[in-house]
C-alpha cells in the first residue's frame, strides 16, 4: 500500500484525524519510563510480531501478523509521532511480553525515547508498552527522516 492510497479515503483521513488528536493530548499527560532490557530481564517471550509501518507528515498507519499460542492473528495500526513528523516506513520484527490473553495485544502503546530530534534512516529498536502491561521489543530497519519531540504512539487493533 502507498502512502498517498493510505490517506486517500476519507474515511482513512477521519481516523488519521481523531487518532492524532488522542494522541497529542496523550501527550500532555505524564510520560511512564519506556520499556527496556531490565523490563523483561527473566522473562520468556509469549508471542512474536512482524509489522510494517509507514509514516506521513506525523501520522502513522501500517499493518502486521501476531504469532500467539501457534496461531498467526493480524492486525492494523494506526498512531502518531508527537512532532513535527516526516516520511518514513519501519520494517519490524520481535518478540512479544507479558501477554496472556489474546484480547490483551489491542490498544494504545506508548514508546518514549526521551530525547527530540530527527530520526534517520537505518536499523532501529523499538521498545513499546500498553496499558495491560504488553511489551514489544522490535528490531527493524527504518527508510526516511522523521523529526519528533521522543514519543511516539500507535493504536493496534486486531483484524477480525
Amino acid at each position: 500500500m502507498t502512502v498517498s492510497r493510505f490517506f486517500r479515503s476519507r474515511r482513512r483521513r477521519f481516523l488519521a484525524s481523531a487518532a492524532f488528536g488522542l494522541l497529542a493530548l496523550s501527550a500532555c499527560s505524564s510520560v511512564p519510563p519506556a520499556p527496556n532490557a531490565q523490563s523483561i530481564a527473566g522473562l520468556t517471550p509469549s508471542g512474536r510480531v512482524s509489522m510494517t509501518q509507514l509514516v506521513v507528515e506525523g501520522m502513522a498507519g501500517g499493518s502486521g501478523t501476531l504469532t500467539f499460542n501457534g496461531q498467526n492473528y493480524g492486525f492494523k495500526l494506526l498512531g502518531s509521532v508527537v512532532g513535527p513528523g516526516g516520511a518514513a516506513k519501519t520494517e519490524a520484527v520481535g518478540e512479544v511480553y507479558r501477554l496472556n490473553n489474546l484480547s490483551d495485544f489491542g490498544g494504545l502503546y506508548s514508546e518514549s525515547t526521551g530525547k527530540a530530534g530527527l530520526e534517520r534512516s537505518g536499523m532501529s529498536e523499538l521498545w513499546l508498552e500498553n496499558k495491560a502491561g504488553v511489551i514489544l521489543h522490535l528490531i527493524g530497519t527504518t527508510q526516511g527522516i522523521v523529526l519528533t519531540l521522543g514519543r511516539n504512539e500507535v493504536e493496534i487493533r486486531l483484524m477480525n
